[in-house]
């Protein structure tokens, strides 16, 4: 029989993984076969995966990815001259994350640019790391107004903690010359990341 105290406890301790475990083994006879140690390694992975998942889905939804994209959905049938080997490479464990390389994705207009770059930072997601998605117009539009209050620094140093920054439609339309004196070029970007962090 199943002790309520123990799982109210478990609750309030927040390992919901483990309570949500117990209660399965509770109603299984198959869990009566296992050993003590065997139920609570169960229980020990549940709540580990369970942990796991809910870190996922909160840098997930801190990413804020524009589309649901993932690698394993990327069709390398249509002409768009992909390279299958090194988008390959570039997905084992997001490895260009961890070496600090940026990656810009180019092409002509539709052919699933922003798609291929927020699948790829959903695999950074999966694999620890911080992801955030801007386009370029709102980001230009942030800095210009951190700069305006005094908050620039500030700013940079949030965008400096994060692992993989998406910038998308970064060249859309022309800009007007006092526009263009104000919107940094992608080098000084991330040296103005770096200054802040200094």
């Amino acid at each position: 029989m199943l002790k309520q105290p123990a799982l109210e406890k478990l609750e309030a301790m927040r390992l919901h993984g483990m309570a949500h475990a117990l209660r399965e083994q509770a109603g299984s006879e198959q869990a009566l076969d296992l050993s003590f140690e065997e139920r609570l390694a169960l229980l020990v992975d549940r709540q580990l995966t369970w942990r796991q998942n809910e870190a996922l889905q909160a840098r997930l939804r801190r990413a804020k990815l524009k589309a649901n994209a993932c690698v394993e959905e990327i069709d390398y049938r249509a002409a768009r001259g992909l390279d299958k080997s090194l988008v390959r490479a570039l997905i084992q464990e997001s490895a260009w994350v961890a070496q600090h390389e940026n990656i810009f994705v180019c092409g002509p207009t539709g052919v699933g640019k922003s798609y291929l770059a927020c699948a790829l930072a959903h695999k950074a997601c999966r694999d620890g790391y911080s992801v955030f998605y801007t386009r370029a117009a709102a980001l230009f539009r942030d800095l210009a107004l951190a700069r305006a209050d005094g908050s620039l620094r500030s700013l940079l140093l949030r965008l400096g903690k994060i692992d993989v920054l998406v910038v998308d439609d970064w060249a859309m339309s022309p800009l007007v010359e006092s526009k263009r004196l104000s919107i940094p070029s992608i080098p000084k970007l991330l040296s103005m990341i770096q200054w802040a962090h200094a």
